[in-house]
């Protein structure tokens, strides 16, 4: 709600016609819920700057954890105002709060003085004054606190705890155990809290490329140092550059295994910073690391020594690729305990061990290219309905079978669904041929043999 608003004695939930009695001009439009919650989590992206740990509070909240923080503005008070002006600028109005716990800040924030900053450990004070729903009580349970008289949380403060949850519920006396601290209170934080990240700020705004490209190394440097002092290695960083008009466009780079080697994350990251539109200037950038893993330290190559392992030689090749051609584009198979060839493999990442997965049967290799559908054959000749085909046409071209191997007869999985839906209809038997020019092919005939209509056979696959 906007001052304006509040001025004229409007507020929330308040009637439509009572608002025009009081306002005759005022225009009224439809409430946009999902835009109000788009808005709000653009608002937490851009409070990254002030916080690593912040977290929504629908419709119209925010929870910033900022332990630890205040001193890099000089203290909360200067934090506190430093927030405000920004947000002002951008025509949006807060009232602000700071306590040791987050349902403390709530009931500040909504029923307190703006402004107002909790002494620690003096939150039951702070909050003395204030009416009980100040505790974010649903209007019931507000409602009948006030009834019987308590109209300030000094007085339930003094409440045993016993009559009070009998009397006014168990929800209740966890807001108020969170408020004095007594209880952890769950936040959801869009960016869950972490130790690994390095911030630079600098005195002027910075917005050539090469001077981009050189805070990108000295932050990976930073971080990575920090990452080195504890063991451990990260597969994925993410550079947030803090505009001054409040902006924050951010480019990540992946690594296929664990790393922390501040030139190789640099190198990654330069391509995608060049895409980075600098607005009026960049003042802070932000470095942080995710999916942190333990590192084990490697001794220096020896001179003359054996080849490099993956993590000098392959494990970089990959690490471009994704990062130029996605995520999704570059993967390894990964063994899926499963018969039945479309779902006997699962994408996995490139360099990644498969836990726990079994490696395919040498018994019943599968082809090195496995269609997505497989495709009709035409004019197969098979002696008997067994037999494998002595001849096929595929993709108009006729192939004569010089070896093959088989059957190998595929089901439907019946364990996994109803058995009454199974059919014998999708019962296949492979075969493995090769044709009189060296070609290796993996097909089979649909369903059991039946004399009275003609076999329909599909080529799945080739081999090499």
């Amino acid at each position: 709600m906007s001052l304006e608003a509040a001025r004229l004695g409007l507020h929330p939930g308040q009637k439509a016609t009572d608002a025009m009695a009081l306002v005759p001009e005022l225009t009224t439009a439809e409430a946009e819920p999902e835009a109000d919650a788009q808005a709000l989590s653009a608002l937490v992206d851009w409070c990254v700057r002030f916080s690593p740990a912040v977290a929504a509070d629908p419709p119209d909240g925010l929870v910033l954890d900022i332990s630890g923080l205040a001193h890099l503005w000089g203290g909360e008070a200067e934090l506190m105002a430093d927030f405000r002006v920004r947000l002002a600028g951008a025509g949006v109005f807060v009232r602000l709060a700071v306590a040791d716990t987050a349902a403390a800040a709530w009931g500040l924030a909504h029923y307190g003085r703006d402004g107002t900053i909790a002494a620690p450990g003096a939150q039951r004070e702070a909050l003395g004054g204030l009416p009980p729903a100040a505790l974010k009580l649903d209007l019931e349970t507000a409602a009948q606190i006030e009834r019987l008289g308590f109209r300030r949380l000094s007085q339930l403060f003094a409440l045993p705890r016993g009559p009070f949850a009998k009397r006014f519920g168990q929800a209740a006396l966890m807001r108020l155990d969170q408020a004095l601290g007594r209880t952890a209170e769950a936040l959801a934080f869009r960016r869950p809290s972490t130790p690994w990240l390095a911030r630079l700020a600098f005195a002027e705004p910075i917005s050539a490329p090469e001077d981009l490209a050189r805070v990108a190394f000295d932050a990976a440097a930073k971080l990575c140092a920090r990452l080195d002092e504890a063991g451990k290695g990260a597969r994925r960083f993410e550079l947030f550059f803090h505009r001054l008009d409040g902006a924050s466009p951010s480019v990540a780079a992946g690594l296929a295994l664990p790393g922390r080697d501040a030139k190789r994350i640099a190198k990654l990251l330069a391509p995608k910073i060049e895409t980075v539109d600098p607005g009026f200037g960049i003042e802070v950038v932000t470095l942080a690391a995710f999916e942190v893993e333990a590192l084990s330290g490697r001794q220096a190559e020896l001179q003359g020594a054996a080849r490099p392992g993956v993590e000098e030689g392959l494990s970089p090749l990959v690490d471009r690729l994704v990062n130029r051609l996605g995520e999704d584009r570059v993967w390894r198979a990964v063994p899926v305990e499963s018969h039945v060839p479309e779902a006997s493999l699962a994408r996995g990442r490139p360099l990644a061990p498969a836990a726990g997965a079994r490696p395919w049967d040498p018994e019943a290799p599968r082809p090195v290219r496995l269609f997505r559908r497989p495709e009709p054959l035409e004019a197969v000749v098979a002696l008997t309905p067994d037999d494998p085909p002595n001849q096929f046409r595929w993709r108009g071209r006729l192939h004569r079978v010089r070896r093959a191997e088989g059957p190998e007869r595929v089901g439907e999985e019946w364990w996994k669904g109803e058995i009454e839906a199974v059919s014998v209809g999708h019962v296949r038997d492979y075969y493995r041929v090769e044709d009189a020019d060296g070609g290796r092919f993996w097909l089979f005939r649909a369903g059991l043999y039946d004399a009275g209509e003609p076999p329909k056979w599909w080529l799945h696959g080739v081999f090499g």
